[in-house]
């Protein structure tokens, strides 16, 4: 064979090598809501919603935009997360994450507390600062740097507005001035702004974070306008004929980021809806590429829609080693999928009391109260066909001690399978229903004290529960639709957690043991 077919046999080869081809959508399943973006050199850095769970705005790292890992979490403290005051879907809105000259800058609101704050740290994977508390008020606030500036864009009345602020301190230095109201869809949110070829991009979603969900677009020579529309926005949206039976919906509230080749990609929300027009996962965070010509509007994946496979070329893959998703609690801390509702009574919480065991203490404080925080721990759902499995014992249980297994979408919304003590001294496997208003007791049976194995498995309309004594043989217990604690059904922003919980009637000295969680999706 001839060197130059050798050479050019060797760079064929090789491209496949430096370019990767494809992915699938959603780089982040399961309720991750309102991604935000930034790069720092060849490493990517992603944030997204929390709401009423702790520790909150889960945050990511990237080599290629594809393939994430969680580093921790933003807000870790008290001092950074009052939730005690934090309904269902309350809490956490539209974090942005932004770098800036060797700091990182994340910036959200809490909505049950003061409003719009920022957060800093040099070392994203360390503490952050505590928060500096904004003038400005509306939600999903984001900051835009250039040069020694640093401007602030949210949207307080359906406008967006733009202003100067100094982002340590929190100070604002210029007066906030309107400067879009969109395109006319209602609740024009998730600003953000960008700057290329001599052009202020100002990036918005439009249509309410449901099925009309919308991203559109304005550019103008000056940061604080006018700002003229794209002819042709919506640039991302899955409200056309074309795209009505798409198993993605809700395309919305995107961010930008330039790739270290040059390239451009978006990442947004959007949902997966099941039985029919419901969605469980919460809204989960997706990826398109961006063709963003010199002087030209941005082009999200060629016709502004996307897809779950996605066939395009991609940076070089460099996917992270899978986790097991086995909880076996023998680390000394949970693991990082793991949240709390509200600010939880850590007392209540042990990994160390016996090795290889999360303890759970009962607490008077039950699922469906608010406020307070229940002794509750869980993970997200992340595909629609799933099984969960855990074991656990109760122990020096009184009446009314239970605990167990729950598929909790809000206080007011949860499946629950769960070991309760009765007042002969016995003890019963529960199946109870919690929809709105009604609660139901499905099944009650007497079972043998000692470890029980609870199972939820979901599918696309069901979630069938079932036990075992011996962690093999499972008996089923009953089903129920999946749509009764949907977000089309229940309303809220967030999505289903898998949770462990323990709850008693009165003070207690009841806590259960769970020595494992055992999670599979497909």
């Amino acid at each position: 064979m001839k060197k130059g077919t050798l050479l050019l046999l060797f760079l064929f080869i090789s491209s496949f090598t430096i370019y990767g081809q494809g992915y699938t959508n959603p780089i982040i399943p399961g309720f991750h809501p309102d991604p935000s973006v930034c790069r720092v050199g060849d490493d990517y850095y992603l944030v997204t919603s929390s709401f009423e769970f702790s520790p909150g705005v889960p945050l990511f790292h990237s080599k290629d935009l594809v393939n994430w890992q969680q580093l921790g979490h933003v807000l870790t403290r008290p001092s950074q997360l009052p939730l005690d005051k934090s309904r269902a879907s309350g809490g956490i809105y539209a974090p942005t994450i932004r770098y800036h000259e060797g700091t990182f800058y994340m910036i959200t609101t809490n909505v049950t507390d003061k409003g719009n704050f920022i957060v800093h740290t040099k070392d994203p994977k360390g503490e952050w600062s505590d928060p500096v508390w904004l003038e400005q008020k509306g939600i999903d606030p984001s900051l835009y740097f250039e040069s020694d500036k640093c401007f602030l864009t949210t949207n307080p009345d359906n406008t967006i507005y733009l202003s100067e602020i100094n982002p340590i301190t929190g100070k604002q230095l210029t007066s906030s001035k309107a400067i879009w109201t969109g395109t006319g869809g209602r609740y024009p949110e998730a600003p953000h702004l960008y700057k290329k070829d001599g052009w202020y991009y100002l990036l918005i979603s439009e249509g309410g974070t449901e099925y009309g969900h919308k991203v559109t677009i304005a550019r103008s020579r000056n940061i604080d306008g006018p700002y003229d529309s794209n002819p042709a926005n919506p640039i991302l949206t899955h409200a056309n004929v074309g795209t009505q039976m798409s198993p993605i919906q809700g395309t919305g509230h995107a961010d930008f980021v330039e790739a270290h080749d040059g390239s451009w990609w978006a990442v947004c929300l959007a949902f997966r809806p099941q039985s029919g027009l419901h969605h469980m996962l919460g809204r989960e965070t997706f990826l398109a590429p961006v063709r963003w010509d010199k002087n030209a509007w941005p082009v999200i994946n060629g016709n502004g829609t996307i897809d779950l496979k996605m066939d395009v070329p991609t940076l070089p893959l460099q996917p992270f080693k899978k986790t097991n998703p086995t909880s076996d609690f023998k680390a000394t801390t949970l693991g990082l999928e793991w949240n709390y509702l509200r600010n939880p009574d850590l007392k209540n919480y042990s990994l160390t009391d016996k090795k290889g065991v999360l303890r759970l203490k009962g607490s008077t404080i039950q699922l469906d109260d608010f406020p307070g925080s229940p002794t509750f721990v869980g993970r997200r759902q992340e595909h629609i066909n799933f099984t969960a499995t855990t074991s656990l014992t109760l122990n020096d249980a009184k009446e009314g001690d239970l605990s167990g297994l729950t598929v909790y979408m809000t206080n007011e919304a949860h499946y629950d399978l769960f070991l309760k003590q009765t007042a002969d001294n016995k003890q019963t496997l529960v199946l109870r229903y919690k929809m709105g208003s009604l609660s139901h007791i499905e099944t009650e049976i007497v079972i043998p004290k000692g470890k029980v194995y609870l199972q939820v498995t979901g599918t696309n309309d069901f979630y069938s529960f079932a036990y075992a004594t011996d962690g093999k043989n499972f008996t089923p217990l009953g089903k129920i639709e999946v749509r009764n604690i949907s977000s089309e059904t229940i309303g809220g922003f967030t999505g289903i957690y898998l949770g462990l919980f323990s709850s008693s009637k009165k003070a207690s000295k009841a806590y259960a043991d769970f020595d494992t969680f055992e999670y599979s999706g497909k």
